[in-house]
């Protein structure tokens, strides 16, 4: 894994990805699979849907901390294992096989297997909507990976996974006038 510029960290969720969140409760790691992300800032704020129902609310309540992985297609069965079984009574690095790599800023896990990996600090949950908001503390992104294809979920159990990239900056840079 390099670093990725902070201001950078949003294109690795933009169109909302499938991601695994990487938890730690005071006593053990854990992996919760969310298909509801959101980035909501440019300079890096994300948010997630999670509840009293799952077992990582609880660490992200207390320890407020959390990493964000970026799987990609080729660990779409171990993505869809990770959101089928409970990390109260299965240890999920052992169970599907992951590499659980020291963070710097944070104390739950990056996910060596996976794409990107953002380290956040919990800055609000919104209880009424179950929205846990995030602020980016540091990115990394494996560039010498070869697969890149992000999931995303449909919600009915199919996915979809990411084509091929078409590149548009040119057009969509603005170019205002001095002074603006």
């Amino acid at each position: 894994m390099h670093p990725l510029a902070l201001d950078k960290a949003f294109t690795l969720m933009e169109s909302g990805p499938v991601v695994l969140v990487t938890t730690h409760d005071g006593k053990k790691d854990n992996i919760m699979t969310i298909s509801w992300t959101m980035v909501i800032d440019f300079m890096p704020k994300f948010a997630l849907t999670t509840g009293e129902w799952n077992h990582s609310f609880v660490a992200l309540q207390e320890n407020r901390e959390c990493v964000i992985a970026i799987p990609t297609v080729d660990l779409l069965d171990k993505v869809v294992g990770i959101g089928t079984c409970s990390g109260v009574d299965t240890d999920k690095f052992a169970k599907f096989k992951l590499t659980p790599v020291q963070a710097k800023l944070v104390r739950p896990p990056l996910i060596k297997e996976c794409l990107a990996n953002i380290e956040c600090k919990v800055i609000d949950i919104v209880t009424k909507h179950n929205i846990v908001v995030l602020e980016a503390v540091a990115a990394y992104i494996d560039t010498a990976r070869q697969e890149k294809r992000m999931i995303h979920a449909v919600g009915d159990g199919t996915f979809i996974v990411d084509g091929r990239k078409i590149d548009r900056k040119t057009m969509m840079s603005s170019k205002l006038p001095p002074g603006l």
